[in-house]
């Protein structure tokens, strides 16, 4: 936690501007998180890099970053605890929900990356 003060103090030493652009960007992680949440992949370990950066400058921002953090030690255990079919059947999970994905954008005629 000294660490986390020290990086803190530190970055309050920089310029609003600079502060202001940082925080803007957190938020910008964050949301991007939230978007990822339903989608198969780390929707929660992008809202924790977005509450890092924030925890930089708002103290309500390290709280909820403790809380997921905590959220994603018992999720890692769960996993690596899972039997094996529980491990195969979420493959085949994300997975469906890839091809879902492609699926959909094909149908649609959206791009997969913007280009």
């Amino acid at each position: 936690m000294a660490r986390v003060r020290e990086k803190k103090d530190r970055h309050r030493t920089r310029g609003r501007i600079y502060r202001v652009s940082f925080a803007t960007a957190g938020f910008g992680v964050v949301a991007l998180g939230l978007v990822l949440v339903p989608l198969p992949g780390p929707g929660w370990l992008v809202v924790a890099v977005g509450l890092t950066m924030l925890a930089l400058e708002f103290d309500r921002a390290e709280r909820m970053l403790d809380r997921i953090l905590g959220y994603l030690e018992r999720v890692a255990e769960e996993a690596a605890e899972a039997s094996p079919v529980v491990k195969v059947l979420g493959g085949i999970a994300m997975a469906a929900g890839t091809i879902a994905f492609v699926g959909v954008a094909l149908l649609w005629d959206l791009p997969l990356l913007p280009l």
